[in-house]
Parts: C-alpha cells; sequence; structure tokens
C-alpha cells in the first residue's frame, strides 16, 4: 500500500505523522506543485492533501489511486466529478477545526470594533509616553453588547461563533441553506443591511462563489465590520478593498484568500496599511489541537477504509 503525503508542510513541522505509517509505505513532500503532482501521485493507492489541486490532470494516470484524503473539511481542491467516475473515494475531515476558527472570528471582530491596533499603536510608537495624558479615548470604540451578529453560514463554527456572540449581548442574525428552529434565520439582503458585524462560514461552490459583491456591499452600514475565514473567493476581494478605501464599511478580518500566499498584484495589497484592516495567513484553523484532530481523523479515514467501512466519505450528487 503506498500512501503520498503531498503537502505535511501546511499541517506544521510540529505534527507527528507517524501512525499513519503503520498502513503502507509512506511517501512525504513538504509542498508540491501543480506541475510535480501527477508524478508524485501516480504511484499510489492513498494520498494525503491538502492545498494541492488535484484534477484530473494530476489524478488520470494514478492508476491504483483509490482514496484521497482531504486535511481540511472543505474539499474544493478535489475534482470530485472526476474522482466519482474513476471510483476513487475522497475523505474529508469534518468538524475538527470549529473552536479555533470561531476563536479567531471573535478575536478579530474585538480588535477590529475596539480598534486594538490603533490603541496599540498609541503606545507602542511613544504618543501615550508624551502625550501627558492618564488615557487616550481615540478612535472612539463601541460595545459588542447590542450589536446585531450576522452570521454567513451556519455549521459547526458558524454556531460556535453565535454563541460567543450572544454570550457577548449581540442580536444574532443567521443565513443559511435551510432554516434552524431556535434561531432568527433571514435572507442575505435582510442580514446585510441589519448586521453591524457579518463573519463568513460557508463552502465555496459554485452558489456561494462571488456571493459578497460590489451589489452586496452596498447593502451594508458603512461602519459594519466584515469577516471572512471561509474561502477568499466567497467574497469579491476587488470590491471588498475598494469598499475599504472608499470607506463604504468599517472594517474587515480575514484568514483566507484567492491566491495563497497573496502577491504583490493582490487587491488587499492596496490595503495592508490600513488600521481597519486584519488580515491573518490562512491560520485560524491550526491550534495545535485543531491539527492534531485533523490528522487524528485523517488516520481513522484511513483505517475505516482499509476496513471496508465509509467515514467521512464525500458523497457526489
Amino acid at each position: 500500500m503506498n500512501i503520498v503525503i503531498l503537502d505535511y508542510k501546511t499541517l506544521g513541522d510540529d505534527l507527528d505523522l507517524s501512525p499513519v505509517y503503520k498502513y503502507g509505505n509512506v511517501i512525504k513532500y513538504p509542498t508540491t506543485t501543480q506541475e510535480e503532482a501527477p508524478k508524485r501521485v501516480k504511484d499510489a493507492d492513498i494520498v494525503i492533501v491538502n492545498k494541492v489541486k488535484m484534477t484530473e490532470d494530476v489524478v488520470k494516470n494514478a492508476k491504483n489511486l483509490k482514496l484521497i484524503c482531504e486535511t481540511a473539511t472543505g474539499y474544493d481542491n478535489i475534482d470530485v466529478a472526476y474522482c466519482n467516475s474513476r471510483g476513487i473515494k475522497i475523505a474529508n475531515t469534518p468538524a475538527y477545526s470549529a473552536p479555533c476558527v470561531a476563536q479567531v472570528t471573535v478575536s478579530m471582530a474585538c480588535a477590529l470594533v475596539t480598534h486594538l491596533q490603533e490603541y496599540r499603536h498609541f503606545v507602542h510608537d511613544k504618543s501615550y509616553q508624551y502625550s501627558k495624558n492618564a488615557n487616550c479615548l481615540v478612535p472612539v470604540y463601541h460595545e459588542l453588547s447590542g450589536m446585531t451578529w450576522g452570521i454567513i453560514g451556519f455549521g459547526n463554527i458558524g454556531k460556535a461563533v453565535g454563541k460567543v456572540a450572544e454570550a457577548f449581548g449581540c442580536r444574532l442574525l443567521v443565513n443559511k441553506q435551510n432554516k434552524i428552529d431556535g434561531y432568527n434565520c433571514v435572507d442575505l439582503q435582510t442580514l446585510l443591511k441589519e448586521s453591524d458585524i457579518i463573519s463568513i462560514h460557508c463552502p465555496l461552490t459554485d452558489k456561494t462563489r462571488n456571493l459578497i459583491d460590489k451589489d452586496k456591499i452596498a447593502l451594508m452600514k458603512n461602519n459594519a465590520i466584515v469577516i471572512n475565514v471561509a474561502r477568499g473567493a466567497v467574497w469579491n476581494e476587488e470590491a471588498i478593498a475598494n469598499a475599504i478605501i472608499e470607506n463604504k464599511i468599517g472594517g474587515i478580518g480575514c484568514d483566507v484568500f484567492s491566491r495563497e500566499p497573496i502577491d504583490e498584484n493582490h487587491p488587499f495589497s492596496k490595503i495592508l496599511d490600513y488600521n481597519n484592516v486584519l488580515l491573518t495567513p490562512h491560520m485560524a484553523w491550526g491550534s495545535f489541537e485543531s491539527r492534531t484532530r485533523c490528522f487524528s481523523t485523517v488516520v481513522s479515514n484511513i483505517e475505516a477504509f482499509l476496513s471496508g467501512k465509509e467515514q467521512n466519505i464525500v458523497k457526489f450528487n
């Protein structure tokens, strides 16, 4: 049994990969380019992958490939239709990252609403030292209590964020495919119009791609905080950058990008120095505990598959 790990570095250098060794001959690569991928998976029975796009061109000559293990909940990097036509199973790792993604989401919201970057800078550049004042209260900030927090996508992460938002005293609005009892579920337009904070937690699909565009931004309050910890392509990055520059929204927090890492031509390169912009390098999912849960699920998925059982197998519609 040949097991190939294409990009273990995305899981962190501190993670113990040895539990998977008992299932076969393991070949691991810290990173893999799209050009390198076809050759590296050619003789694999099982592939473990995070970021490499498993397209038809990558997979078509992998005649022994039986299982692709995605080290994430989302699997938009895998051509599910082609794999299904070949009988190649895909197993993802659901629910492992909810606590830490919710933690980062709320941290971003708190930092942006309370202007922590500006206040920190005021002390660290010695302005406070020379101010002769005991405190500084500019820029003015407001309490989360009484604000409306809109959540787009209400799976495990969205629900975890919702619990914290309600604990802060926020009014909660939810937009999801199917309404859920006990929550104020509204259409997207209503959520965008009424929310002071908007956090995005939906998967990337054909329906959600470019979900937040220029027209949707126009519906928002001009002081709204928008946080994206889902996928970069869920919102129009150019439109979001322009909204910041033109003061159409209050600020953004973002941990995901349509191109990762971002380059100098990325739309957000224009807003890197803005105090109301908080960008992080796709780290929200990656607490040590979360990464450990993720890989443990991958190992469990492989064990189940080899035992003839289906565990976390992605269903093709």
